[in-house]
């Protein structure tokens, strides 16, 4: 149930339109929970329909005119609960890494190139984040709304720094593994 919560979120941060809420995803909030048009519109006729969000008046009454929601004291309740409410971490899934541990049986063919997309990838990402704490977190740059949002940034940052290193890792050992596979069984049980 994240979605409607990283709404909330958004809608307390700043009151918006379903289009600003799409654009506000792609820029910021869509790098650590992504969602659809479709399925933000969803989710605010969900919230409004539970009393969470109201549409704001417009100033003044036009056909097609994009709708401003903003978050009622029940909304604010409901995500002040859902904050502190215990949560385990989800498992790990990625396609990669269930591929590495299927080419130790099968052999690595093709891997190498998809390895270098994947740390050019990781690159650019980093290269973003970097950019966008420069910009939006200078020194002195420090109230407490700005310090963690700095804290979910610094974390995408250091994943993005992890995956780029590990990447670089796997790179350099790929040669020396693909003369070793195929001889033998496989060695351990690990992750």
């Amino acid at each position: 149930m994240s979605l409607p919560h990283a709404i909330l979120t958004a809608l307390l941060e700043r009151p918006s339109s379903g289009l600003d809420l799409t654009r506000r995803f792609d820029r910021s909030i869509g790098y650590f929970w992504s969602a659809t048009h479709q399925q933000i519109y969803r989710e605010l006729g969900k919230l409004e329909a539970e009393g969470y969000i109201r549409a704001l008046p417009a100033e003044q009454p036009a056909r097609g005119q994009k709708k401003s929601y903003e978050v009622l004291p029940a909304g604010r309740a409901e995500l002040g609960r859902w904050t502190a409410a215990a949560q385990d971490p989800k498992p790990h899934r990625d396609a990669l890494l269930l591929r590495l541990r299927a080419a130790a049986v099968v052999g690595t063919a093709g891997l190498e190139s998809d390895l270098r997309r994947h740390l050019d990838l990781h690159r650019l990402q980093l290269a973003e984040y970097e950019q966008i704490e420069q910009r939006d977190f200078p020194p002195g740059h420090d109230s407490a709304q700005a310090r963690l949002q700095h804290l979910v940034l610094r974390a995408g940052i250091e994943l993005e720094t992890f995956w780029t290193q590990w990447l670089t890792e796997a790179l350099a050992e790929l040669p020396a593994l693909e003369e070793g596979l195929g001889q033998g069984p496989p060695g351990g049980s690990g992750p």
